[in-house]
């Protein structure tokens, strides 16, 4: 059985630290997937998570968005 198929159980896969955005004044492409590729974003209420994180990002912190796609199982965002 994979770990997603188990049952009463939570499954935390570590993210990578070695990424970070050093300079602040360049544009950044940013790309991922979910894991093994689950169509996770099909859902308007996961969308919506998504775009209203942005949106507080945008407000609280200075993000720029100049252009999202936002798929099925992954997502694009250029922003600064």
């Amino acid at each position: 059985m994979s770990p997603l198929e188990t049952k009463n159980t939570m499954v935390f896969w570590s993210m990578s630290r070695k990424y970070k955005f050093h300079d602040q004044d360049n544009l950044y492409f940013i790309s991922f997937a979910t894991v093994h590729w689950i169509d996770v974003f099909i859902k308007e209420d996961y969308t919506k998570i998504i775009l209203d994180c942005w949106k507080f990002c945008q407000e609280k912190k200075g993000l720029e968005i100049y252009a999202w796609c936002i798929m099925p199982s992954y997502i694009h965002i250029d922003n600064r």
